[in-house]
Formats: C-alpha cells, sequence, structure tokens
C-alpha cells in the first residue's frame, strides 16, 4: 500500500487470509504477517479483546463473502416479485393475467420500478403540513430524499419532478477507486428552476441484500490522516479517496475518467452556488449513506472550501454508523459551519457499528436526537446501549420489537392513515423478533420521527436544537 497519504493505517482483507490466520489474530499480538491485515511493519495489537473484535469483524465479512451471491440472488427475487404484484395489481390478476398472457413486466430502470425498501415505506408525498420555512422542513425533506437515494434514476427524477414539484439535477453513480467498481449512488435536486434558494445532496445507504455493503459497516479497517485522525477506510473509499493520491484538492474529471462521489458533487454544487449568492444546500443520508454524507462537509473543510461550508444548511443523518475517531469530532467542532444532526431510532443496529469501547477508538460526534418507539424524542451526547450486544438489554429489545410489531397493526387508527404499515414491513417486523434491532434501521420509522415525533428540530442558524 502508498502510504504516503496516511500516517498510519490498519485494513483488513477477509478474502486472503485462512483459518490459520485466524488463529494468529486471537493469540499473537503481531499483525505485520497476518495476511488478513495490511498495516505498517511492527504493528502489534497487544490487548486480546481488541484482537477478539478485529476476529469477529474478519469473520463477519467471510461470511457475507460467502453470502454474496445467494443474497444478491434472493434480494432480486423478492424484489421482482414486488414489482410484478405492483405492476400487475395484485396477486389474483397478476394471475389472471398469467392465464390471459397479458403480464405486466417490470423493468428495472423504468419510473415505476421500486426497492425492496420503497416497498417497506411505500410513501413518496412530503408532509403537507410541514411548509418551506418552517424549523421541520429540511430534516423532513431530507430523510424523504435519503429514502429516495435508494432508487433507481427514472423513479427518483419522477417523484422530484411530478411528486415534490421540485427540480431534479443530477443522478450520481460513482466509482470507488481501491475496488474498481461503481459503489456509490447519489442524487441533487433543487427547489426550483430559476435561481433555486435550496439544493440537497441525498447519499443511498446499505441495501438490504447487498453483502459488500454490509461488510463495509462491520470493518474496522481505517486511514489515520494527519489532520482529520483515524477514518473509517470503506466510507472514505466510497466517498473517492484515491488510491494513488489519497485526498488531491483537485482531479482530472473529465469525461473519460469515472466520477468520483467527492468531487462530481463538489463541482456540481460549486457551479450552482456561484451562479447565485441565495443557494444554500443540505447534504443527508440513511445508513451507509449517512457516513458519506458527514464526511463530505468534512473533506470540503479539508480542502479548506470555506465559502461552500458557509452556504450549507446542514448535515441530517439517519441510522448513521460511526466513522471515526474523537481527533475527527474535534476537527468538525473546529468548523461551526459544519452544523451536523444525526437522528437515532430506538434500538437501530448500525448506529452501534463499528464498535466503541475503552480500547477501540470509534466514536459519534456531533449532537444526536434520539427516539424511542412512541416517537419521544431526547437529546443526548450517545444513544442509549451504544454497541448493542449488551446481555443487560437483551429482553427489553425483545418486548419492544413485540411492541412494534403490535403497534404496526394499529398505528394507521392511532396517526392516521398515511402511517398504516402494509403486509409486507409486518413481516419486517416480525424479522425484529429474532433479531431486534433490524427492523429499526429501516427509513420507515424515521420518516415517522420527522412527521410525529417530539420536535427536537435543528435550527438553521447555528448548530442548536429547539424544542417545541
Amino acid at each position: 500500500m502508498d502510504s504516503e497519504f496516511f500516517s498510519d493505517y490498519f485494513v483488513l482483507k477477509p478474502g486472503e487470509g485462512g483459518m490459520m490466520d485466524l488463529f494468529h489474530l486471537l493469540f499473537s499480538h503481531n499483525m505485520e504477517n497476518n495476511r488478513f491485515v495490511e498495516c505498517p511493519q511492527g504493528t502489534e495489537l497487544r490487548e486480546a479483546r481488541r484482537r477478539w473484535l478485529i476476529f469477529v469483524s474478519i469473520l463477519a465479512q467471510k461470511i457475507l463473502i460467502l453470502l454474496r451471491k445467494p443474497m444478491s440472488w434472493i434480494g432480486s427475487v423478492i424484489e421482482i416479485w414486488l414489482n410484478l404484484l405492483s405492476h400487475n395489481k395484485n396477486f389474483f390478476t397478476l394471475l389472471s393475467n398469467l392465464i390471459l398472457g397479458r403480464v405486466v413486466i417490470p423493468e428495472k430502470a423504468s419510473t415505476y420500478f421500486k426497492s425492496t425498501l420503497a416497498y417497506l415505506d411505500e410513501r413518496v408525498e412530503l408532509d403537507k403540513e410541514i411548509k418551506h420555512g418552517d424549523d421541520r422542513y429540511c430534516t423532513a425533506l431530507s430523510i424523504m430524499a435519503a429514502k429516495l437515494a435508494y432508487e433507481n434514476k427514472a423513479f427518483v427524477q419522477r417523484i422530484v419532478n411530478d411528486h415534490w414539484k421540485m427540480v431534479f439535477m443530477e443522478f450520481y453513480n460513482c466509482w470507488d477507486d481501491y475496488q474498481g467498481r461503481f459503489t456509490t449512488q447519489a442524487f441533487m435536486f433543487c427547489d426550483k428552476v430559476v435561481d433555486p434558494e435550496l439544493i440537497v445532496v441525498a447519499f443511498r445507504g446499505t441495501e438490504p441484500f447487498d453483502a459488500d455493503a454490509w461488510s463495509t459497516d462491520v470493518d474496522y479497517s481505517w486511514y489515520e490522516f494527519p489532520h482529520l485522525g483515524k477514518v473509517h477506510a470503506g466510507f472514505m473509499k466510497a466517498l473517492g479517496l484515491q488510491k494513488s493520491g489519497g485526498w488531491p484538492k483537485e482531479i482530472d474529471q473529465g469525461k473519460d475518467q469515472p466520477p468520483f462521489a467527492y468531487y462530481a458533487i463538489r463541482e456540481k454544487l460549486r457551479e450552482v452556488l456561484k451562479k447565485n449568492d441565495k443557494a444554500r444546500f443540505v447534504v443527508t443520508g440513511h445508513s451507509l449513506g449517512g457516513a458519506l454524507a458527514i464526511l463530505f462537509p468534512i473533506i470540503l473543510a479539508l480542502h479548506e472550501e470555506t465559502w461552500m461550508l458557509e452556504r450549507m444548511i446542514g448535515v441530517y443523518t439517519f441510522g448513521q454508523p460511526r466513522v471515526g475517531d474523537r481527533k475527527l469530532g474535534e476537527f468538525v467542532k473546529k468548523h461551526p459551519s459544519i452544523r451536523y444532526f444525526r437522528f437515532v431510532y430506538k434500538n437501530d443496529i448500525v448506529p452501534r457499528l463499528p464498535y466503541d469501547d475503552s480500547i477501540f477508538f470509534y466514536k459519534h460526534f456531533g449532537i444526536c436526537l434520539y427516539y424511542n418507539s412512541c416517537y419521544g424524542g431526547k437529546i443526548v451526547e450517545e444513544e442509549p446501549n451504544k454497541n448493542y450486544f449488551s446481555p443487560w438489554s437483551a429482553i427489553p429489545k425483545y418486548v419492544n420489537a413485540t411492541w412494534e410489531l403490535v403497534r404496526s397493526f394499529i398505528i394507521g387508527y392511532m396517526k392516521g392513515p398515511d402511517f398504516k404499515e402494509g403486509w409486507f414491513l409486518r413481516l419486517f417486523r416480525v424479522l425484529g423478533l429474532v433479531i431486534p434491532g433490524l427492523p429499526d434501521h429501516g427509513p420507515q420509522d424515521y420518516v415517522n420521527i420527522t412527521r410525529i415525533g417530539t420536535r427536537l428540530m435543528p435550527s438553521h442558524d447555528n448548530q442548536s436544537i429547539k424544542l417545541d
């Protein structure tokens, strides 16, 4: 590895080692000769607990590698089946169409083809009670944009233009220089054609059946940058870290070059912001998309793009994993123009990853707005049960998962038809009885937070919270 751009690094390579390497991870503190690990010479891990967590991370990633094709196949079958039912209205109409030879076959790139997550929460309309200028507006718009980021370009464009009556600007399918493939999806839109005043950048998060994305979430690999501290390697790569150049301020983004998320989005933002002095922007994302959303302005700050940061209203993330160490949080604090608000719903497992304790360095930073399963919110430094696997929280988590399943049958009567949950989402809630906290990661509860939750809404003028 070219370590010219890092002061230190520790990268896990789950596909390259064998059982003996796994065994050595547990009992040998010498890391440099382990095929699972890429690190500087002389790197040692003397803490047994830290070696155990690295062991678990590699084991989880190896399992996900084995499951990559089955997960992809299952995900495709579920997605196509859901779209078949939807495009043919219902199961009985589908059977009738099969008999009559009139089956409507969904096309993956069409304006009505939806992802699996879109079938969990089929809401596409913005909350009509939250108007432009309200304290809740940017937060409510952000979660809907973060949810929409999982969809294909044609679907996104239709929703933004036809349903939201806003202006679709760009759709990005971006390159990972390390993996040598397209991994990152994002889109950008604004509130009006002429002189837009609000621009939204939304990053796609972890797709349910994407084993590679889940591997990134459980990966403990990191790079240490001189000014930033230790930052999650996978998230940096997905954002556009250059294999042979680190984070240069400018790169060649010619027609023959694949787009890199940070550079492509920054270029478009520069163009729009320079044309309109009134324009401001927000950045958002759910899950892994939230990690990319907060890292985007951090790299802007690293490149001293102060004028752009001053035009940013805020970063709104939902169910976001940890992205770096305490030094990274201190870097953000030194840049008050990075107004950062992190939303966490109840037992959502992803904000509790990667592991954080006295030995590991991963730390959350910024304002955390935590909501319980009745959508009551409070401001906390860290979500309760910050590492998820506490034995003391096991029974309460299963009790809460049971309540969420019961709630799915009554919330439509309690809060109105906009909150009614369908059969597919209820099946997903059943999964919570096995793995509590997994259904909590879906975007449906984060949408509910913005619509019926306690109003802990960020002030747009400074990094503060307004409580109603």
